[in-house]
């Protein structure tokens, strides 16, 4: 087995394999994913790329400030203006790679509305967009010699050393049942998506614990806004852990969000209505339930033509005919859930962390471009834009660093104890109740000091280093960071 790389990515989003298409094909590039290539969120993206492709009637300008009236002015606007200006060349390279997007009777791609949005700017295809993006990104990926991919690998070890890394994985393959597997990099991106299984309830995959963050706090790179988590408004409300995604641009379509008594609501909130961004919609909810008493809100798009609504959304016309629903007749129950992550490992323009050599790329890394809130498609736009920053700037040191390689070897790990059952289902259960759409500084404060004491315990129990403790220890490590910011920002509030 190589041992030796020019280059690892952790993680296998849109973030992770467009990188790794970016780099040049004179570096060993090693592709790390915690399950099967195809899984992340990346791939359960709905939506679309936002991107100003149709400059006759949209401007870059325009771009901008939707983005940050979305994000409350708390964007850096440096990373806002090169995401919309540089996102429209990305997006047509995805198409160079073999990317389609849907395209209306002229034969144009096709553009829908969003919430926040002031044009429609979201290229799409059907409501699986992230799926065909991946899709065809892995494609390209496999015929690249240079690049090796480890699947239903995690990378639970990554120390600094000289002018590289050290990693210690678990590889799981037919040679090998989950063995710790020690490599060296000179450059490593970590890609490794967002936080959501650290909430009760989630649109985000089974993979998404934060590993990526973790990592690199550990390593001491600065970690930036935890606290600015997105609950989107309208997840199915089923009673699963995985809630999936009514899309944003369901509302876009002209769908009606309406209360449990079949009224109209949101305007009483915001001007924009159902179209303003997330984070307004989602308070709006709760506003609306302390207002008329009920949890019960709907989405209501049955005056729509039942035709254009199957070939618009098949993938969630689908998902709900298997829960009983018929997207074209009846009412959606919704109700707001853990989403995206705006913050998360601090880096710059050209996706650099405070750690030497180390970047990081997508939901994981905060560029700033987000500022409180995501508006709607920005996502898959920022993981183009800066993982390809990131490659850009791994090929230019390259060039002119020498290769040099540390030891990768870690101490065996000889500890037989597995963690206690329920560590988990407690910290979800704490940032249910201390961080749902508008944090409790209360309930966070209690929380904190009790998912404290359970980072402690895991981190000096002796337990045995495997996937379910790796992953254990990241969520508590994303809880604990995301309470105390929620409890700086607090008390910065309380001072004022």
């Amino acid at each position: 087995m190589e041992q030796n790389y020019d280059v690892v990515i952790v993680g296998t989003g849109v973030a992770g394999l467009y990188g790794a298409l970016q780099l040049d094909e004179r570096l060993k590039v090693l592709l790390i994913c915690k399950r099967e290539i195809t899984l992340s969120n990346s791939s359960l993206a709905q939506g679309g790329v936002a991107a100003v492709t149709r400059p006759d009637y949209d401007d870059v300008s325009y771009h901008i400030q939707d983005t940050l009236v979305a994000g409350g002015h708390k964007n850096n606007l440096a990373a806002v203006e090169k995401l919309c200006n540089e996102g429209p060349n990305e997006v047509r390279h995805l198409m160079e790679l073999g990317v389609e997007f849907d395209t209306d009777e002229q034969g144009q791609t096709h553009l829908t509305l969003e919430g926040g949005h002031s044009k429609p700017r979201v290229l799409h295809h059907k409501d699986s967009t992230g799926r065909e993006m991946v899709n065809k990104l892995i494609h390209n990926v496999k015929n690249r010699s240079n690049i090796t991919i480890w699947e239903h690998s995690i990378v639970v070890g990554l120390e600094k050393r000289g002018d590289g890394f050290a990693i210690d994985a678990l590889y799981d393959d037919e040679h090998h049942d989950n063995e710790h597997c020690y490599i060296a990099a000179r450059y490593v991106m970590l890609c490794t998506g967002g936080i959501g299984r650290v909430y009760r309830y989630t649109t985000n995959s089974a993979i998404a614990t934060g590993d990526g963050i973790t990592l690199a706090y550990q390593m001491g790179a600065r970690i930036k806004n935890l606290s600015f988590v997105q609950f989107h408004p309208t997840a199915f409300a089923g009673n699963v852990r995985e809630q999936f995604l009514i899309s944003e641009a369901v509302r876009g379509e002209g769908a009606h969000l309406i209360n449990c008594h079949g009224e109209r609501f949101m305007t009483r909130y915001d001007p924009r209505g159902e179209l303003a961004p997330r984070d307004v919609v989602s308070r709006g909810i709760m506003a609306e339930q302390s207002r008329v008493g009920s949890d019960k809100f709907y989405l209501d798009i049955s005056y729509k033509d039942p035709k254009f609504i199957k070939e618009r959304f098949p993938m969630i016309y689908g998902a709900l005919l298997v829960e009983g629903y018929d997207l074209t007749r009846d009412w959606i129950p919704v109700y707001p859930c853990q989403h995206y992550l705006m913050g998360g490992i601090d880096v710059d323009l050209r996706s650099a962390t405070t750690v030497d050599r180390l970047y990081a790329c997508g939901e994981c890394s905060h560029t700033g471009v987000h500022g409180a809130n995501r508006l709607a498609s920005n996502s898959l736009l920022e993981a183009l834009v800066f993982s390809h920053a990131a490659a850009e700037d791994i090929n230019r040191r390259s060039r002119i660093e020498p290769a040099s390689f540390p030891d990768p070897a870690f101490p065996a790990d000889r500890r037989l104890n597995r963690i206690p059952k329920g560590v988990r289902t407690e910290i979800r259960s704490i940032m249910q109740e201390a961080d749902f759409v508008v944090p409790n500084p209360e309930r966070a404060a209690q929380g904190l000091s009790r998912i404290l004491d359970i980072r402690r315990m895991l981190l000096e129990g002796g337990y045995m280093v495997n996937h379910d403790y790796f992953e254990a220890l990241s969520l508590a490590t994303i809880a604990c960071l995301v309470l105390q910011d929620v409890a700086e920002k607090y008390e910065k509030e309380e001072e004022r």
